[in-house]
């Protein structure tokens, strides 16, 4: 099995510029520990896109959440942020057939590659060097076949994605302590309406 925040602190520690970096993320906490990692090699753009979640009023929420974070946070470099247009009726297109899939399973997967596919669409409309997702930050999360996905696309597309595994070095439990610092929103369900009721919302 492929360590890949081994493998991401030996590329960082290689650099010898800051690359640009576009990170799709789905919430402040997960991007709170990424940013603060992330900051220190590359210069940073956050792309809130989350077409999974069950309302304009929580999308809404949560990106505002991302924006006053970033206004918040002491970082090594400025961090922009792209927030997209909320499209719930792609995730619902996406999710037809997939209703009864139990949590982590086919409807997760195509989940990750949808947010992921207009992550690397997005790229195209703009200068960076690579794209990533801080999915790979939940321990709910298989950062294996997120980078599984991440790569696949970064294969068809001829862009550079970089593996990450968020969670690995305490970035999880550093989540938490940002999170408590500057008293973030915490969901307790990714956002779609599939994991609200399996959690009895």
């Amino acid at each position: 099995m492929v360590n890949y925040h081994k493998e991401l602190k030996k590329l960082v520690g290689s650099l010898r510029d800051r690359p640009r970096i576009l990170l799709h993320v789905c919430c402040a906490p997960c991007a709170s520990s990424c940013m603060e990692f992330l900051t220190k090699y590359f210069d940073v753009t956050l792309y809130f896109y989350n077409p999974n979640m069950d309302s304009e009023e929580e999308y809404n929420k949560r990106a505002d959440e991302l924006i006053r974070l970033i206004n918040e946070m002491e970082l090594p470099s400025k961090v922009k942020t792209v927030i997209a247009p909320y499209d719930n009726e792609a995730f619902e297109e996406m999710a037809k057939g997939l209703e009864n899939e139990p949590e982590r399973g086919g409807r997760c997967l195509k989940c990750y590659e949808l947010r992921l596919r207009e992550t690397a669409r997005f790229m195209e409309s703009g200068e960076y060097d690579y794209f990533a997702t801080s999915l790979t930050l939940s321990p709910l999360k298989s950062a294996e076949a997120i980078n599984t996905i991440g790569e696949k696309i970064a294969e068809a597309t001829g862009l550079k994605y970089l593996p990450t595994d968020f969670k690995k070095d305490n970035g999880y439990k550093r989540s938490i302590e940002l999170s408590k610092e500057h008293d973030l929103y915490r969901q307790d369900y990714c956002g779609c309406r599939f994991s609200k009721t399996q959690r009895g919302n």
